[in-house]
């Protein structure tokens, strides 16, 4: 088979891994097609953790005709028994005769071996086509397999002079109705929100996701950093679906602990730095719950934190066609950067229309 015919099946692969945006956490988005002659014979893509693999819907398309098929799977198939059985061997009980993988699996229970069965098998095996893009479609799965801990992503939105709120803290709305509709995307494709206990008393927000359209969505963990226990038990986003989580520090009062559990919270105490809870410990706290990508709403003292602890990989920045004076709020609460040489550089990866509005996309690193 050409090269050609092996970009446009791997890239069918990566449409169908991308159906699962919103839904497989704490697994990662993979689509699988099956091909023999040239001809797509079967096609999936995972759904959500405990439900078949995208390998396993498309064997089941398939049936008998996998014999002597070509796989192309966004990721590399599983090697190890975890809530389903490993997908490398269902290929090679089914026969296929040859796998093109996008990527190896981050995963350190299977990184190689899942191709390694395969060739053992005497099943030809590649690795490496469009990787690129599908490293792009689970950068936080990729992230928690190698450093055990997610991605994290913080969201703002801004004037053209960089203002977040004006002085008085009124920010409704910056942006238009198109930007904010993405941001709910952005939010859908998240396994946390995470934002600060004074956003939550100034806002009250419900940090949910709500999309105009039919398509599933696993609703974030919401996170509110609290390190002494403030959160009202009449907070909006604690009488809806899912888990919202209040980390405190483990000097916070044990009443108002109990108080918060009754409301609907899990509350949990991480360790302290300088009296707050500690960044690095909120994460490792959040990789080990499974959390891919963490999106971070919140003003500009905690963006600023995370920022110069090292721990934001992206920043995505709404931009409004509006002026709203020096008096107004920033982006982020950097001190002691005063000189150029201190300054934090970004590179831009990406940057678009979005209605009225821009979106400017950047990594860290």
């Amino acid at each position: 088979m050409s090269g050609i015919d092996d970009t446009r099946h791997m890239s069918r692969a990566l449409q169908l891994a991308a159906r699962g945006l919103y839904t497989t956490d704490p697994n990662p988005r993979v689509g699988c097609v099956l091909v023999k002659d040239g001809v797509a014979i079967g096609e999936g893509w995972h759904v959500r953790a405990g439900e078949p693999h995208a390998e396993i819907l498309a064997l089941r398309e398939a049936g008998p005709a996998t014999r002597g098929a070509t796989a192309y799977v966004s990721l590399e198939p599983c090697a190890h028994h975890g809530r389903t059985p490993p997908c490398a061997e269902a290929l090679i009980a089914a026969g296929v005769s040859r796998v093109v993988a996008a990527m190896e699996d981050p995963n350190p229970q299977v990184t190689g071996q899942g191709l390694q069965m395969l060739r053992e098998a005497g099943i030809a095996t590649e690795s490496g086509l469009l990787q690129s893009r599908a490293e792009a479609l689970n950068p936080g799965f990729i992230k928690r397999m190698r450093t055990s801990r997610p991605f994290v992503r913080c969201k703002l939105a801004m004037s053209l002079d960089g203002r977040t709120a004006m002085a008085c803290g009124e920010s409704r709305w910056i942006t238009g109705p198109a930007a904010r509709a993405d941001v709910h995307r952005l939010r859908a494709r998240s396994s946390a929100l995470l934002t600060g206990i004074g956003t939550v008393l100034a806002d009250d927000p419900s940090l949910n996701a709500r999309l105009d359209t039919d398509e599933a969505v696993q609703q974030p963990m919401r996170v509110v950093l609290d390190s002494q226990l403030r959160m009202p038990k009449e907070a909006h986003m604690l009488s809806l679906p899912g888990r919202s989580l209040v980390c405190c520090t483990d000097a916070a009062d044990v009443e108002k602990i109990a108080a918060l559990t009754d409301a609907g919270a899990e509350v949990h105490r991480l360790p302290a730095e300088n009296g707050h809870v500690s960044l690095t410990a909120l994460l490792d706290f959040l990789g080990r719950e499974g959390v891919n990508e963490v999106t971070v709403e919140a003003g500009a003292t905690l963006n600023g934190a995370l920022l110069q602890a090292g721990l934001v990989d992206e920043i995505i920045v709404y931009l409004a066609p509006l002026l709203m004076g020096d008096a107004a709020r920033g982006l982020f609460h950097l001190p002691g950067l005063e000189k150029m040489d201190q300054r934090i550089k970004l590179q831009i990866v990406d940057m678009r229309a979005v209605g009225d509005d821009w979106r400017i996309t950047a990594r860290t690193s």
